[in-house]
């Protein structure tokens, strides 16, 4: 059985769904731009524009960052990792723990349910690009407050800027709230694409570290990352209908 067959009923059993699809999915076929254990997402150089900077101009002058009260008790800044070149985002709202330690976004049990996600999509974490809207794990894990959203937000906006992807999935309340300038909650935003600075389809969805405590949600969030995979042009997986 490929690669991804088996990371897709991976994901399937993970919500809910035991039964394999009536279409016999030896029968698959991967799309024109799909590559071994995944399908690409990279921009292509027609598609590509000048970026404004470079993540790793980003990252330099994001510096040892001191701008909030968050690098008091920080390990590590948790900047980012992935494709510089994905068509694809994923943007949390801030590093746990885990995170904390090995200075690399959603490596925890939130961080495995997403991979999950991202490789039931027919992709990889390296097909994609992570980050937070904060760099600085919050004190006990709590909500990011609004002085350090506000202090973290313009190198989030940067490294968006940097990449300038096809599509954005925001991860909980507050990244969608703070891509959005909205206050709205994740339960309005979630299921429809808005649009990030008039520009780039942003999705919102719930937060993986969410779904670990509501499991029945997980089926909503598969709904929301089969509408990203078709604002990408990237073949849905098979599924029972």
């Amino acid at each position: 059985m490929a690669e991804e067959t088996k990371n897709y009923l991976s994901y399937l059993k993970e919500i809910g769904i035991e039964e394999l699809p009536v279409k016999k999915l030896k029968n698959r076929s991967l799309p024109p731009n799909a590559s071994i254990g995944g399908q690409r997402l990279e921009v292509t150089e027609t598609d590509q524009k000048p970026p404004a900077s470079s993540l790793e101009s980003v990252r330099e002058e994001l510096g040892d960052c001191k701008r909030c009260k968050l690098h008091k008790t920080r390990t590590n800044i948790v900047f980012g990792v992935g494709n510089p070149n994905a068509g694809l985002i994923f943007v949390g709202e801030g590093p746990g723990e885990d995170e904390d330690l090995k200075a690399e976004p959603f490596v925890g049990r939130a961080g495995q349910l997403l991979t999950k996600i991202i490789k039931a999509m027919g992709l990889n974490r390296e097909d994609v690009y992570i980050c937070n809207v904060v760099k600085c794990r919050p004190p006990g894990n709590r909500n990011p407050e609004p002085d350090e959203i506000a202090a973290c937000r313009p190198f989030m906006e940067k490294q968006i800027d940097a990449i300038r992807p096809k599509v954005i999935v925001a991860l909980g309340t507050h990244a969608a709230q703070t891509l959005l300038n909205t206050d709205k909650k994740i339960t309005a935003l979630r299921g429809k694409f808005h649009l990030y600075r008039d520009s780039i389809r942003l999705m919102p969805t719930f937060h993986p570290s969410y779904l670990l405590r509501n499991d029945s949600k997980k089926k909503e969030v598969w709904e929301d990352m089969k509408t990203v995979l078709k604002a990408l042009g990237l073949k849905i997986p098979d599924e029972k209908k």
